[in-house]
């Protein structure tokens, strides 16, 4: 019997070490790191996504976003704005209250100016964006935020783009946009009586920055509707740069800057479209948070296992 006794307690005391090196197995792989949005451990730094003031341009703050208004061409150079994995998932109604920007000095655009102009008013803060907050999502449809666009750009790669983007904002927890027209390549042809014109491109360029790590992406489309993925117009922040002659994440430690606006990855991005309700994978896509959570629900099962042959051997 007391052989019995001690094999037993030989055994509790191997399986107790066993779970205790589990724990601290499981305690390293789901350790949350500067993507996991779950962790409420980051404070993401502010203003990152401004680009560097446009010489005589207007820049203007509305709720959620900033601009920088061209009068020459009657719409914004950048449109630029922090986008978090809770803002896309808001739940504000669209309101489709298209107006003239009360804030723009020399005043912006009208609703006459795109009235049978066969031009979309084309967001460039998306309203889908700004689904967090009522104010936020009225503002979005100042025309200072709008510029003239195909339908079949704005309802379709665009609109395609810019869901990609909401699963950026998704799936890091946070990111920096600056978007806009491509304003260095005419001339345009124009509408209505202000003459707005009507950019012949549009780009994006997104950071992912927590402070320590980043990377960037930029993308470049030409203002028609296409067929193509919409990682096919994906490009570096650096020739986004050279065709928009705008200087992107200003705010940037200058080495970092540097190296990240200089490439990119497509493999450190998630392409596929938000639907909304979407579980951030917690590290650009490539589902670390998901692997995490399968690891805890695994160990959890072995260590109630563990526990129960404890018992039985008590």
């Amino acid at each position: 019997m007391v052989r019995k006794k001690q094999k037993h307690t030989g055994c509790k005391a191997l399986l107790l070490s066993l779970v205790v090196l589990l724990a601290l197995f499981v305690g390293i792989l789901v350790a949350p790191t500067p993507h996991d949005v779950s962790s409420g451990s980051v404070s993401w730094p502010q203003g990152v996504e401004l680009p560097a003031p446009v010489p005589g341009e207007q820049q203007v703050s509305h709720c959620g976003y900033a601009l920088s208004y061209n009068e020459q061409y009657e719409q914004p150079s950048w449109v630029a704005y922090q986008l978090t994995c809770d803002e896309v998932n808001g739940t504000i109604e669209r309101t489709d209250n298209f107006r003239p920007d009360p804030a723009i000095l020399t005043r912006s655009a009208s609703l006459d100016d795109y009235r049978s102009s066969g031009y979309d008013r084309g967001h460039l803060i998306p309203a889908a964006d700004q689904k967090w907050s009522a104010q936020a999502m009225d503002d979005s449809f100042y025309l200072s935020n709008m510029s003239p666009q195909t339908g079949a750009f704005n309802r379709g790669i665009w609109s395609h783009l810019e869901s990609v983007v909401r699963t950026f904002a998704n799936d890091n927890g946070a990111i920096y946009i600056a978007t806009g027209p491509v304003l260095f390549d005419g001339p345009y042809k124009t509408i209505g009586k202000n003459q707005v014109a009507v950019p012949n491109q549009f780009y994006k360029v997104i950071l992912f920055y927590d402070g320590k790590k980043a990377k960037a992406i930029g993308f470049i489309l030409n203002n028609e509707g296409s067929i193509r993925k919409v990682e096919d117009f994906a490009t570096s922040v650096d020739d986004v740069e050279k065709l928009t002659h705008l200087d992107f994440f200003v705010a940037l430690p200058d080495p970092l800057e540097i190296q990240v606006e200089a490439s990119y990855n497509l493999d450190e991005w998630n392409f596929k479209e938000f639907k909304g309700g979407e579980k951030p994978t917690g590290n650009g896509g490539n589902g670390q948070k998901d692997t995490r959570r399968t690891i805890l629900l695994l160990t959890d099962k072995i260590r109630k296992q563990a526990l129960i042959l404890l018992k039985s051997l008590s």
